[in-house]
């Protein structure tokens, strides 16, 4: 086991990185990230459209969490991947399709814990803000978010822990990421798959249980924080 994560553990880190496409987990890391942040704009509109008082936005909204939560990220990679060549008139590269996939599944997840997040606030704040004058909108901008993103942190660690399990998938149609190139390394060995994937599950396993634990900490500290701001 040794000789062998010595041979390619470069390879499950970085892939085919310099003389190739950064890939390994190093790809799986910034298609996670990249994903989540292009997501978290789209999710804060639909996470503050659940709360909106306005029927119609809060109800489009809930139709955008409930179905795209329902839906296996499979079917949307597959859905983008056929379909936006089609929309787009030209050739979408893989690692951008995926983008696209993992955002408008992430962008469901993610508007919940802002909505969360935002009903988990003390009703009391908005109410003072609203008798000091403020709107709808100011109250929500410069009240309600700053302070539920905050308390959101840990969440969105754990989302983030989410994603990256989930991007395994997107292998299917080529990315080169962490399962990309476990398949490449189990086609040079063509013996061993077995020792193959319990090493990229071991490096799954380190990544997310660190991150996992970096979400508890955080969780832990907030807490803490508020119990001294409460007493």
């Amino acid at each position: 086991m040794y000789d062998f994560i010595d041979t390619y553990g470069m390879m499950f880190l970085v892939g085919s990185w310099p003389g190739g496409p950064i890939g390994g987990f190093a790809g799986t890391l910034i298609l996670a990230a990249l994903s989540l942040a292009a997501a978290f704009p789209i999710a804060l509109l639909i996470g503050t459209g659940r709360t909106c008082e306005i029927k119609i936005i809060r109800a489009l909204s809930t139709i955008w969490v409930y179905v795209f939560r329902s839906i296996p990220l499979i079917m949307i990679i597959f859905w983008a991947y056929f379909l936006l060549p089609t929309i787009m008139e030209t050739e979408i590269p893989p690692f951008w399709t995926a983008v696209s996939a993992i955002v408008i599944y992430e962008s469901a997840f993610l508007a919940e814990i802002i909505r969360g997040g935002l009903q988990a606030l003390p009703a009391g704040q908005v109410e003072a803000a609203r008798a000091m004058g403020l709107g709808y909108f100011q109250t929500l901008f410069s009240i309600q978010i700053p302070q539920a993103l905050t308390n959101m942190i840990p969440s969105l660690l754990n989302q983030f822990v989410s994603t990256i399990k989930a991007t395994s998938i997107v292998y299917i149609i080529g990315v080169n990421e962490a399962a990309f190139s476990a398949q490449q390394i189990n086609s040079i060995e063509l013996t061993g798959t077995l020792r193959t994937y319990l090493v990229l599950a071991l490096f799954y396993f380190l990544i997310c249980a660190l991150l996992s634990r970096l979400a508890k900490v955080l969780e832990s500290h907030l807490n803490a924080r508020r119990l001294g701001a409460a007493t």
